[in-house]
């Protein structure tokens, strides 16, 4: 008889089930302090409160993705403990800003399970809402990961999920209340691009790499609260594919987006998530470089929005842009295809 919770294998995860995750976590500066420390991220939005301020706010919010990688760490004891690997994201909403001092939870509805064919393993569709201290929904996304199967001999009904949009439509953009670039300066910002100076098709090399070492990105993955175990059990790692931990896909994510700085600083505020897959893996000692490709172009009115593609190489600089194979078959060198949208301000 054990009291200690094992998490959730395929078998047990059924279409419509509720989950509602354990361990609220009330987020502060510390916490965005050591986001940057650890991500490298400086957008000046969620880095000054004197420029947020000129900008409509009460003062810096936190930046989406650590809103993001909270809500998803809090998701992982009940789906994710066992997965082999998070396979990718569609369908995400920024609904509200956060803020230091705000408490953020989450819920998760499973919407499909699917084994392979393997027997072995299987991949579970959720949808994930978080939310603040007073039930206001701050995010929303849609993820799916393959997990383990407890018994391989146990029987598993399909029940796939819908397909997931292929985007978030213009119209369901959210620019928070009180967004007003009217005064917006642009030296402070670090860039003098702003919406009209972007090209729909234009590719951007963000010229500058990080190493990621082993301490950090296992940090910044406490820093979330994801307790996976392919990034934390060096031991329990070693029989497995790769024979040692990966990096959390998010620390991937951020430190990608933390580099597109360079070439997109005014495109600072993300608004959704259309898609995102890890497609190859990324391990300590590894560097990271990045380059994006504008996709599309909205006027919201009192900001523009672009649809912007960012892809992360390993160990190759970004200037190639390293892409697809001529099968179709991402190059062995990028490990992450990232579709979101993002405020910029207009001229």
């Amino acid at each position: 008889m054990t009291k200690s919770n094992p998490g959730n294998f395929l078998e047990d995860f059924r279409q419509g089930d509720v989950i509602n995750h354990a361990t609220p976590r009330t987020l502060s500066e510390a916490d965005a302090a050591l986001n940057i420390a650890l991500t490298g991220a400086r957008h000046a939005l969620f880095s000054a409160d004197s420029f947020a301020q000129a900008c409509g706010f009460p003062g810096a919010s936190l930046d989406p993705l650590l809103v993001f990688h909270t809500v998803f760490g809090k998701t992982v004891p009940d789906i994710s403990l066992n997965a082999v690997a998070n396979l990718g994201y569609a369908e995400g909403r920024f609904l509200a800003p956060v803020y230091p001092g705000d408490t953020l939870n989450a819920v998760s509805e499973v919407l499909g399970v699917k084994q392979n064919s393997n027997g072995k393993t299987g991949v579970v569709t959720v949808r994930t809402t978080g939310f603040n201290q007073v039930g206001e929904p701050v995010l929303t996304y849609v993820r799916w990961v393959m997990v383990n199967k407890r018994d391989e001999s146990a029987a598993i009904t399909d029940a796939p999920p819908k397909t997931p949009a292929p985007l978030v439509n213009a119209n369901e953009l959210v620019l928070p209340p009180g967004l007003d670039f009217s005064t917006y300066d642009n030296t402070l910002a670090g860039s003098p691009y702003r919406f009209e100076d972007y090209e729909i098709g234009e590719k951007i090399d963000h010229v500058d790499g990080m190493t990621v070492e082993e301490a950090e990105h296992q940090i910044a993955t406490r820093l979330y609260q994801n307790a996976a175990k392919v990034h934390f059990d060096a031991h329990g790692q070693q029989n497995t594919r790769f024979g040692r931990r990966l990096i959390y896909g998010g620390v991937t994510i951020s430190i990608a987006r933390a580099l597109s700085f360079n070439g997109l600083a005014n495109a600072q505020l993300m608004l959704a998530i259309n898609g995102g897959r890890h497609v190859n893996p990324l391990f300590a000692g590894d560097t990271l470089y990045a380059w994006s490709q504008v996709l599309g172009k909205e006027d919201l009115g009192d900001a523009g929005a672009l649809r912007l593609r960012l892809v992360a190489l390993k160990n190759q600089p970004a200037h190639a842009f390293t892409d697809k194979t001529d099968d179709g078959a991402y190059a062995e060198h990028v490990v992450l295809d990232f579709d979101y949208w993002a405020a910029i301000p207009k001229r």
